[in-house]
């Protein structure tokens, strides 16, 4: 049983109990030891590294899969559900980060799908639109119920899935990672709503790495690790460094970086008045060997835009790109790649891995043209290569045939970065490294950026985390509607400095 802070209270009934869930897929213990329990009207953080059993558990009580062994009690009943409408039926609710919505579909046929309400065997619309604006004001979303949902975005979809919760009476609203693809202000948005639906004696169960939303949001904290459950805590009662070494089983130490020294030479990367329509505006910086350049800016900013025109995905109308010394202009990603420079984009799934090939063929595809002979893949130099990333980046994987979509989102990300690695780039462009990352593999590929720096590399760091930027950069770029607001030395810069020449408020 694990460790708890929370003493037992007298009539202090949870609605949802977890006792030592258990749950294996063929060789693989996926849960070991799983509990946790739920009160009626309030925020119950769940946390752990990818791979932890968190995603296991929510299936379990989301009826997509079902236990070994163990109890679950729900409202003092067991309950073990043989469907997703199983679950639904008794007032669960999950919204997962891969939303649901039907994009084919308005927002009322979202709402209610699968349970239209009728009137002599016909759809009642007029019934359907009416309660669908009742449950739209209900999450505070603004929008036409005929609406095609497609047309909204990510936020305002999540809001739609919020409400179909509600429609169907669920008492226990499970959110998984809900703010990954959210800008800062629809975050403190749906954070609010959050804390409307506790308000409202609703359960939630939240899962996020984020950690500044668990000790905004959450009542307790519950910690997995390696399909157990560790210790259950009130916030109050707790830090993120705890948080953070239970987690990992082991303590994260603060890791700093010394400003590196300007070398007075020809920079790696130089930009001079980069303009392209649309997306940035007379872009200049510098990035020199060995050092971290960090471009921080709100999203909409041009950082993104900027790295696409250095890796030639996309063609500047004006200025110079030099690389080395030299004026260039890629014509695509290829001719930047033989120029020494190497991009890690921000959707890892869509722009970067191919999810069904092996970690072996996803690390060295960019070096396949040396390692083949009349046409021919030399095989054993191929898992030679390979085999030396996965070791130098530790990529914890069961085989180098494995394919990519059976690693955790940090060791995904690894096996992007040893791609580019196995390119042997002078430069390094990484688009927010570790996205959707757990603590303990951002910690570790920290570790690889500023070491991939202390062996010469020119970094440039695009990352919409402060402190993950403040952590590694030398020099800040500060981007503003496609422009530089300010380029910053690391000892002068701040978060609330960032954030004044971000949104203009200097």
């Amino acid at each position: 049983m694990p460790d708890t802070d929370i003493p037992p209270t007298t009539g202090d009934v949870p609605l949802l109990a977890v006792a030592q869930l258990h749950k294996r897929f063929g060789g693989v213990h996926a849960l070991r030891g799983a509990d946790i329990d739920v009160r009626a009207g309030e925020v119950h953080a769940l946390v752990g590294e990818n791979g932890a059993g968190k995603s296991t558990l929510i299936n379990i009580l989301a009826g997509a899969i079902r236990r070994d062994s163990g109890t679950v009690f729900l409202d003092g009943g067991d309950a073990d559900f043989h469907s997703p409408a199983e679950s639904q039926r008794r007032g669960i609710a999950v919204i997962h980060q891969e939303l649901a919505t039907l994009p084919g579909l308005t927002v009322a046929e979202n709402l209610f799908m699968g349970r239209l309400p009728s009137r002599h065997g016909f759809v009642d619309r007029g019934a359907m639109r009416a309660r669908a604006s009742e449950l739209l004001a209900a999450v505070g979303l603004a929008v036409d119920p005929l609406a095609n949902v497609s047309s909204l975005p990510t936020s305002q979809q999540q809001l739609v899935e919020i409400a179909k919760a509600l429609s169907i009476g669920a008492r226990l609203l499970i959110m998984d990672e809900p703010t990954a693809s959210l800008t800062e202000h629809e975050t403190r948005q749906l954070l609010a709503l959050v804390r409307r639906l506790r308000d409202d004696g609703v359960a939630i169960i939240y899962v996020s790495h984020r950690f500044a939303e668990v000790f905004a949001i959450a009542d307790r904290i519950t910690v997995m690790r390696d399909g157990a459950t560790v210790r259950t805590m009130a916030r109050a009662a707790t830090t993120p460094s705890e948080v953070v070494a239970l987690m990992v089983g082991r303590e994260i130490a603060a890791q700093s970086r010394a400003t590196a020294a300007s070398r007075g030479g020809r920079p790696v990367l130089e930009l001079r008045d980069v303009s392209r329509t649309g997306a940035i505006a007379g872009v200049s910086l510098t990035v020199e060997g060995g050092e971290i350049v960090g471009m921080a800016g709100l999203i909409g900013a041009g950082r993104s835009e900027t790295a696409r025109i250095v890796f030639g995905a996309d063609r500047h109308d004006s200025g110079d790109v030099m690389i080395g010394g030299n004026t260039v202009r890629f014509a695509s990603p290829r001719d930047a790649i033989a120029a020494g420079v190497a991009m890690v984009a921000e959707d890892r799934k869509l722009l970067s891995l191919f999810m069904d090939k092996p970690v072996r063929w996803n690390i060295t595809m960019a070096r396949l043209p040396i390692l083949s002979r009349v046409g021919f893949i030399r095989q054993r130099r191929e898992r030679e290569l390979a085999a030396k990333f996965v070791e130098l980046l530790r990529v914890r994987t069961p085989g180098l045939a494995t394919a990519v979509r059976e690693l955790s989102g940090g060791n995904q990300q690894k096996t992007v970065l040893a791609r580019w690695l196995a390119t042997e780039p002078a430069l390094l462009i990484l688009d927010e490294p570790t996205h959707g990352v757990d603590v303990g593999a951002k910690s570790e590929i920290h570790a690889l950026i500023r070491g991939l720096a202390a062996q010469g590399i020119a970094i440039l760091l695009i990352s919409s985390e402060l402190p993950e930027i403040l952590a590694l950069s030398d020099r800040i770029v500060v981007m503003r509607e496609g422009r530089v607001a300010a380029t910053l030395a690391r000892d002068e810069a701040d978060e609330r400095t960032i954030m004044m020449h971000a949104t203009g408020a200097t």
